[in-house]
């Protein structure tokens, strides 16, 4: 074994880093444009509730706080269902698990097409939560099994790009299946939009099941070179990230739940937990303030508010993209992070200064949606950089949902901050102190302890994840 260990080891010298790049590329065209796919569908279906909110409500008297309650029983099942559905992807295996995630999801949002009843409302939008609950966090499982820490921020920004490409064309999407299929054969515009966004889940979870494998030893579309050399970074990982734990490699792991306690207990988990939950405060928050700016300025400038959303989702997606190959490229991780803050925080300045001047608006919009979608996925690759796989489906999920408690309360305390003063400054001034409040956090990371825990490595892991 350890011969052929070091033959492999030689051909890899041979090949250098050209080649190790070709069996990523491979692999990025094998797995990510599926994965967007799914993540996008993913996201429409979470959110197109909102926009047959109008017409739901005028059909079965739905009221506002109808529409609250649900998004906050969806979040809770999100909470709830993470860990659990991240150890039963680790158990079963992407495939089976997705296609069990992705057919459930669907059925659950096309089942919200025939509510009558405020309780059958409640029922689904928790459902829906606890069936969406494994996919993200069970993507960045999955890709963990793929790409070693180094490649990991450039590889999680390509996935996140679909949920900013998914929210540039859900509202033109949701407009038009609300009206152009209104009353068609006997159901609502409404009733249409969940059943045709709803279904097409199943159908692209049946997909996954056949074109994606579990792993690079499962890939038939690998040599067994490739395979090998894939597993190779994949251990020195593995065994930077081991060699600071105190832990028995004889004795019985923990169970998830002393496993979750013990993360929780870790400074570098709970710090990352608490820029995780700022940081998605800070984008929800974003996203709840920027549909009001962009009518603002559209009727200043006759401009359509469509088109001015298009140009910050764009340049996110763009420059999420290129942040994450760069922190990759420079193996650095932290100060990336910490610059996406203070670029988020630059723009919103700019935005509020120039008050209503399109132009420069519009621009300082555009680079606080740039840093604020850039810092996510190199959060999560500081992160899975720090636990090693025995660890990192209950790691994800920890971290994940916490961060989903941010994303209900960044609209929430918008739309309070609104109520008491109905000023964007003083909305503003709140998302400046989220993006403030998590780079402080991460420049914390750095002193956190690096012995006793999922952090203890002193490899190349732990030099990236915490630089």
């Amino acid at each position: 074994m350890q011969t052929h260990r070091a033959t492999g080891a030689k051909i890899l010298h041979l090949r250098g880093a050209a080649g190790m790049d070709a069996i990523y590329r491979k692999i990025n065209w094998r797995l990510l444009p599926l994965l967007m796919l799914c993540y996008a569908v993913a996201y429409l279906d979470r959110v197109n509730v909102g926009y047959a909110t109008l017409q739901m409500g005028a059909d079965l008297d739905f009221s506002r706080q109808t529409y609250t309650w649900g998004t906050a029983l969806f979040f809770l099942a999100y909470c709830l269902c993470a860990a659990p559905c991240n150890l039963l992807l680790e158990q079963l295996g992407a495939r089976k698990t997705l296609l069990r995630l992705m057919l459930c999801w669907g059925a659950t949002t096309a089942a919200g097409a025939f509510v009558r009843e405020q309780v059958e409302f409640y029922v689904l939008r928790f459902l829906l939560g606890v069936f969406e609950a494994g996919f993200f966090p069970g993507v960045i499982l999955y890709l963990t099994w793929w790409y070693p820490a180094a490649r990991r921020a450039h590889v999680f920004a390509i996935f996140a790009a679909a949920a900013l490409l998914a929210g540039a064309a859900a509202g033109p999407l949701c407009d038009l299946t609300l009206q152009g299929m209104h009353q068609l054969g006997g159901l609502q515009g409404w009733q249409w939009l969940l059943l045709t966004q709803g279904l097409p889940a199943a159908l692209i979870g049946v997909a996954a099941w056949y074109f994606l494998a579990d792993g690079p030893q499962d890939a038939r579309w690998l040599s067994s070179f490739e395979q090998q050399m894939v597993e190779q970074d994949l251990e020195r990982d593995e065994q930077a990230l081991s060699d600071g734990e105190d832990e028995d490699s004889d004795s019985a792991p923990p169970s998830p739940f002393a496993t979750a306690w013990a993360l929780a207990r870790q400074p570098s988990i709970a710090l990352l937990a608490l820029a995780n939950l700022l940081l998605m405060a800070a984008s929800y928050a974003l996203i709840f303030w920027s549909p009001t700016l962009m009518q603002r300025w559209g009727s200043a400038s006759n401009t359509q508010p469509g088109l001015l959303a298009f140009v910050p989702g764009l340049a996110a997606v763009i420059g999420m993209i290129l942040i994450g190959y760069d922190s990759d490229r420079r193996r650095e991780r932290r100060g990336h992070f910490i610059a996406c803050m203070v670029l988020a925080a630059g723009g919103l300045g700019l935005a509020i200064a120039a008050d209503n001047g399109l132009a420069w608006s519009l621009a300082g919009l555009t680079l606080a949606t740039v840093g604020v979608a850039a810092g996510a996925p190199l959060l999560v690759a500081i992160l899975t950089g720090l636990l090693n796989r025995r660890r990192a489906a209950i790691g994800i999920a920890l971290v994940g949902s916490i961060g989903v408690m941010g994303g209900a309360l960044g609209p929430a305390l918008s739309e309070r901050m609104l109520a008491w003063g109905d000023s964007a400054a003083m909305l503003a001034g709140l998302i400046l102190l989220y993006l403030a409040a998590g780079a402080i956090l991460m420049l914390a990371l750095r002193l956190a302890p690096r012995r006793g825990g999922p952090d203890a490595g002193h490899g190349q892991t732990d030099k990236i994840a915490r630089n």
